[in-house]
């Protein structure tokens, strides 16, 4: 049973073939580097890329799969959340491939996406009611996860996501978009405690998550100390990895990442804890592009939280449509198919 799967929700365009909603038989993914230089995804540029790369990108897919478009069971496509610009290009190819090919379309929430990719991997390790944190870097959700892929929201963040308080807060010390990766790494030279950060305290849903205090708390950090001439090398130094900015970042920068990091990483696992005991769950799922962070993976593999905590490899952490395929084969088992007024939806929520 093999599924075609599309993702478009930002900058990467992907496609894969997955079988039984367990087997990767191919996995291709273009990255979009034309961003870098404005600091951020623009949306337009986005599209237009995505227009070049979809045709190539789903042909390579099916060729690395040795499979054809006859031999599909379906096709599952992102239809939110995401940018609409970029859904759009994703959601109309796959429309038109199911009607040229006869073939029925499944709908896939992105967040759900990023949950399978961690159950494509662990499969029946994975025990049920888990607690599931997506983190990213347009999303940071806090979800419950029943038997038979059923979502509760307990928690989401009211303003920036974690991923994009780290690539806000590595464009803003030089280091580039995007900037996360590099903070990650060299958050390990620096000292995690140097920095003292206060912990967000919400009101309402304590359970929800804000970034944007902490972003303004190393904005100030940065203008209280003369760090022009510091942030300026780096930015004209065109590097691109964190062994080669090292020598361009004195130790008090690098334990500000590290405290950066320790409070990032604290603020998703004090709520993370408190909703495993709340739900009673028995596995906890990180999933994300910023799962890839390896402060997150050390530290949530090392506390006691309770329950076995599951990560996705890296190369299914970041957008992909292995991800895709694979949250639509319980879909298409249950007949659960979209029709060709599926559209794209900005906001779409999880449920």
């Amino acid at each position: 049973m093999r599924i075609l799967g599309i993702e478009t929700s930002c900058d990467e365009t992907a496609a894969a073939v997955v079988e039984d909603g367990a087997a990767i038989l191919s996995s291709v993914v273009a990255s979009q580097i034309a961003h870098a230089k404005y600091g951020g995804v623009v949306p337009e540029l986005a599209s237009r890329e995505h227009l070049r790369a979809i045709v190539p990108v789903v042909r390579l897919a099916l060729e690395q799969a040795g499979t054809t478009l006859d031999h599909l069971a379906a096709i599952a496509v992102t239809e939110g959340p995401g940018l609409v610009g970029s859904l759009l290009v994703g959601i109309t190819y796959a429309k038109s491939l199911c009607f040229a090919c006869n073939l029925p379309l499944i709908a896939v929430n992105h967040i759900e996406g990023h949950i399978h990719a961690v159950v494509l991997e662990a499969g029946a390790a994975i025990e049920y009611p888990a607690l599931a944190l997506v983190v990213s870097g347009g999303h940071t959700h806090l979800f419950e996860v029943r038997e038979g892929f059923i979502y509760r929201l307990l928690g989401k963040t009211r303003d920036d996501a974690a991923g994009e308080a780290y690539d806000k807060v590595a464009k803003l010390l030089g280091f580039g978009y995007p900037g996360g990766p590099i903070i990650d790494q060299l958050a390990s030279h620096g000292d995690p405690r140097a920095v003292k950060f206060t912990l967000a305290r919400m009101k309402g849903n304590t359970l929800d998550f804000s970034f944007s205090g902490l972003k303004t708390a190393v904005l100030r950090w940065v203008e209280a100390r003369d760090m022009t001439a510091e942030i300026e090398a780096r930015r004209r130094s065109q590097r691109t990895s964190a062994p080669d900015f090292l020598p361009l970042t004195p130790q008090p920068t690098l334990d500000l990442l590290a405290s950066f990091q320790y409070t990032v990483v604290e603020e998703l696992l004090r709520r993370a804890s408190v909703c495993i005991e709340e739900i009673g769950a028995r596995s906890f799922i990180v999933s994300g592009g910023v799962a890839s962070n390896a402060g997150l993976r050390t530290t949530a593999r090392a506390a006691r939280l309770g329950c076995p905590v599951f990560f996705p490899t890296p190369a299914l952490s970041t957008d992909n449509a292995a991800m895709i395929a694979a949250a639509a084969f319980p879909k298409f088992r249950a007949g659960h198919f979209a029709d060709f007024s599926l559209r794209a939806q900005a906001n779409l929520a999880l449920a």
